[in-house]
């Protein structure tokens, strides 16, 4: 499999979906093409491109979803950490006020 068509791995607690759809990748939305409408019509069927639509702001909200729970995870993680390194201070001034 070609590094174009890999997915991202499904996460425990990822929002719901049928074990058959799968997400649209951005190459698929730039290589999209819709059928002309019949004759005596100009245009695209909107039928198509509604349903199209449709599919990529449903992919587009799980990618937000994803990326704030991704940038809630690094907050807590910079907290951690700044907790973490905040207690080591005060343990290394504390050890060396007791030499």
């Amino acid at each position: 499999m070609s590094v174009r068509n890999q997915r991202p791995a499904r996460e425990s607690g990822a929002t719901y979906r049928s074990s058959t759809y799968t997400g649209l990748l951005p190459w698929q939305v730039g290589e999209r093409r819709f059928p002309p409408t019949g004759l005596g019509r100009r245009g695209l069927n909107p039928d198509d491109v509604y349903a199209f639509l449709d599919r990529v702001a449903i992919d587009m909200a799980a990618v937000y979803a994803t990326l704030a729970e991704s940038r809630l995870e690094t907050v807590r993680i910079k907290n951690a950490l700044r907790r973490w390194q905040t207690d080591q201070a005060r343990a290394r001034n504390e050890r060396d006020n007791t030499r």
